[in-house]
């Protein structure tokens, strides 16, 4: 008889410890649906829809990417290569 009552007494623990869990799981699941409704709402405010967000985020990157190319155009190559070459100079001249 005792196994019965120690094995009842696992059982109502368990079945605590579940209810414990489902409840954390729930506030859990509400507060990421909030956090959602809230970046669905911030999205709409930057005239992103949600559904076209990958197509949003790839847009972006082809625009920086494409900036970075103009930067690097705009930069006078040939100065860089000289001060370079000069530093390189300056520097190994006194190694001497």
């Amino acid at each position: 008889m005792a196994d019965y009552e120690k094995e009842l007494s696992l059982l109502k623990e368990n079945l605590e410890k579940a209810k414990s869990l489902k409840y954390k799981a729930e506030a859990r699941l509400e507060q990421l649906n909030k956090q959602q409704e809230e970046i669905v709402k911030e999205l709409q405010e930057l005239g992103v829809n949600p559904e076209d967000l990958d197509k949003e985020i790839d847009k972006l990157n082809d625009e920086i990417n494409s900036l970075f190319e103009e930067a690097n155009k705009l930069l006078p190559k040939d100065i860089l290569e000289k001060k370079w070459f000069y530093e390189y100079w300056w520097f190994n001249s006194f190694r001497k």
